[in-house]
């Protein structure tokens, strides 16, 4: 992007930012606990839209691109919404409505893949990226202090970062590394599906270094992991996507214990066969162990509880992917419109994220 466009956006979002929040949606901002969600809007042009508790909108902001998932932090201003894989742009949005959006981007020979974590300040930010030149995943880091200034970079001792999580110490990275291969020259295609090896990788924020790595079985190889949410015991649930024959009889949902490692969950068959080989979003609930995945290829969330791992409801619902905890359970979007029981003129992206007011 050049430096006149990022400049003529930048000045486009700063006054669409400004002009949406009226003194009652301002308060709102500063008070109410609120859903962010990417969207694309049926007249043309992406964006990110901000949710009351009740699946109502309060304010619309423009992006350059495709927006996927979030970075969000209490103890900071910011929230980050990331392009999706292969974008390399992302935007800082202050939660109090009372900056302008900062625009940031990846260098040239990076791009994101989506998702992004703070520290556990809320000064750095920390998003999984692809070094495509040699297929390697790599976590970028950010200072949300200065203009989301980029530091540098580790290792995310994978390929495929998807999702990045920070852990309950404030300290230690958990990463999804889904195992998948790309670059930008060849789309979205996928290069290396008979040799990937997905993984779950602890790192420290502090210096990159590799606490441990995590792995399923050689013959679910190709279950990209990809989401995850942590429960109340601090056990890390990971929904993946399968890449081998649809008619395989594999499970898509797994638990990592730190005592015990990781583990495939079955669900019974009734239930397992419901999600068509694929999660599309994970989120824990506010009672801290019962989890709710979704899956848009075959339109349903499940809820099981953490504890037993038993399901608790299945639900259908077409295009079904964003999911997020709020007081009364969940709330999901979907890409026919669907916010919570609100349909809008847009197709929802994958995720949803929670900021709490105060």
């Amino acid at each position: 992007m050049l430096l006149i466009e990022r400049r003529s956006f930048l000045i486009g979002a700063g006054l669409a930012w400004a002009a949406a929040l009226t003194p009652a949606s301002a308060a709102r901002l500063a008070s109410s606990d609120l859903f962010y969600a990417a969207a694309y809007k049926d007249a043309g042009g992406y964006g990110v839209a901000i949710l009351d508790k009740d699946g109502g909108l309060v304010s619309e902001n423009p992006l350059p691109g495709r927006g996927h998932g979030f970075a969000n932090a209490g103890n900071s201003n910011w929230l980050v919404a990331f392009a999706r894989r292969p974008g390399n742009f992302a935007i800082g949005f202050s939660k109090d409505g009372r900056s302008e959006p900062v625009l940031f981007h990846t260098p040239a020979d990076r791009h994101f893949y989506g998702h992004g974590a703070f520290s556990g300040d809320g000064r750095l930010l920390y998003a999984a990226e692809n070094a495509f030149d040699t297929g390697d995943g790599i976590i970028g880091v950010y200072d949300a202090t200065n203009g989301f200034a980029r530091l540098g970079e580790f290792a995310s001792f994978g390929v495929g970062p998807h999702e990045v999580l920070m852990m309950p110490d404030a300290k230690t990275l958990c990463v999804a590394n889904g195992g998948i291969k790309t670059h930008p020259d060849f789309g979205r295609e996928k290069l290396n599906l008979a040799t990937m090896k997905p993984s779950i990788a602890f790192v420290s924020s502090e210096d990159g270094a590799l606490l441990s790595k995590h792995e399923l079985p050689p013959a679910l190889h190709r279950l990209s992991l990809r989401h995850m949410a942590v429960d109340a015991r601090q056990q890390v649930w990971i929904g993946g996507q399968y890449e081998g024959d649809i008619t395989e009889d594999v499970p898509v949902l797994a638990r990592l214990r730190t005592d015990t490692g990781i583990d495939a969950v079955e669900l019974p068959d009734d239930v397992g066969v419901r999600l068509g080989k694929y999660v599309g979003s994970v989120a824990i609930g506010t009672d801290g162990r019962t989890l709710a995945f979704t899956s848009p290829k075959s339109g349903v969330t499940i809820t099981l509880d953490t504890q037993s791992g038993n399901p608790i409801d299945v639900e259908p619902g077409r295009g079904v992917c964003g999911i997020q905890a709020r007081a009364d359970g969940f709330v999901s979007s979907s890409e026919t419109g669907r916010f919570a029981d609100r349909t809008y003129d847009r197709a929802w992206d994958n995720h949803i994220t929670l900021v709490s007011g105060a």
